[in-house]
């Protein structure tokens, strides 16, 4: 079975349509009219967890996203895991722009858990993406650690109990062989609903192969592979993947952010805050964003979507983030065109707005 989209179209804005400069001659206000009608795919909205507070509250950020003339934003929860209703209560009090939310699984939510995603798709504002789990997946359980006298070891290794308990619990998928009634029942879920997008989550390599495969095999029209895969992606698998239609995302926090700060992410036990898992990332990203914008060429601008990941205190907020991302795409001699198809058009596509 194949996807149900037509091949992406590489259609550009008309060049009338927006400003121009040279590298040469830069303008101050042109990141800022390219903000306009764009869209952030990944904020992290809160509520959160005391040990990792966020920057500014869910409607302040619809605020600021507003006054800046953006389109839609799209909130993640990755602690408790529903965002729909986070997103229903943002867009009745900032009307005015699209918010959308979802689900990660969790192991709060118990998992590999068609109850949960079944309740979310009817939650609140309703589910626009299913994610399969950002810091409980067995990828990143397997991989979180800390600096012990100066050297990195896994949580699984500091702590039996994290092991015992933990490890049963976060979402895994079967890289071969029959995929368990749970999983079925969640990807039955998502391809009845065209509106909804399935993400890959923090998952290792193999599994997401498998997933964007059991996707398409169930018939599953958009899907997304996040980031790509923590940065372990190389180039050549990234060009498998959208050969098989899914598109990958890009954040500013892959070549901009905080790694080896300790923060608890999702466990609340001050000992879980994670120092390494951001550590083992591709040669091709060590360099940052350079490297990163030159993938996006490789691959083409018409398979990735954008985001800021941003929302957590020490970063900047979302909107600046977002201007961080149109600015830095500027002086990459991305044209104002290329940055409307990676902040506009292909969100546009995967949200199914105008």
């Amino acid at each position: 079975m194949t996807l149900t989209t037509e091949a992406p179209s590489t259609t550009l804005p008309e060049p009338a349509e927006l400003p121009r400069e040279t590298f040469a001659e830069r303008s101050m206000e042109l990141p800022d009219e390219l903000i306009r009608g764009t869209s952030d795919l990944h904020i992290h909205s809160g509520p959160w967890l005391k040990s990792c507070p966020g920057r500014l509250d869910p409607f302040q950020i619809a605020e600021q996203a507003k006054a800046a003339g953006m389109k839609s934003l799209v909130f993640y929860d990755h602690t408790l895991g529903i965002s729909t209703g986070t997103a229903q209560l943002t867009k009745y009090q900032v009307p005015g722009i699209e918010i959308f939310g979802g689900i990660i699984l969790t192991s709060v939510l118990g998992g590999m858990n068609p109850r949960a995603v079944k309740t979310a798709l009817h939650y609140g504002a309703g589910a626009r993406f299913v994610h399969f789990g950002a810091h409980c997946t067995h990828h990143m359980v397997s991989h979180e650690g800390s600096f012990v006298d100066g050297k990195p070891v896994r949580f699984v290794d500091q702590y039996p109990k994290f092991a015992k308990d933990e490890l049963p619990r976060a979402i895994r998928i079967p890289v071969e062989g029959p995929v368990s009634d749970d999983l079925g029942e969640i990807l039955e879920l998502i391809a009845e609903r065209p509106e909804v997008h399935l993400n890959t989550g923090h998952v290792s390599v193999d599994e997401a192969f498998r997933l964007v495969d059991l996707a398409v095999e169930f018939g599953i029209r958009k899907i997304v592979v996040a980031h790509p895969c923590r940065a372990r992606m190389t180039v050549a698998q990234q060009k498998a993947l959208v050969e098989k239609g899914a598109f990958l995302e890009g954040a500013v926090s892959d070549w901009m952010f905080h790694r080896g700060l300790r923060r608890t992410n999702y466990y609340v036990e001050p000992e879980l805050a994670d120092e390494i898992a951001g550590i083992a990332s591709t040669p091709e990203l060590s360099g940052g964003v350079v490297p990163w914008a030159k993938q996006i060429r490789e691959i083409g601008l018409e398979h990735f979507v954008l985001g800021t990941d941003y929302g957590i205190r020490s970063g900047p907020t979302p909107l600046e983030g977002q201007r961080t991302l149109i600015s830095t795409l500027l002086d990459l001699e991305f044209t104002p065109e290329e940055i409307h198809l990676l902040v506009k058009t292909n969100a546009e596509r995967l949200l199914d707005i105008d």
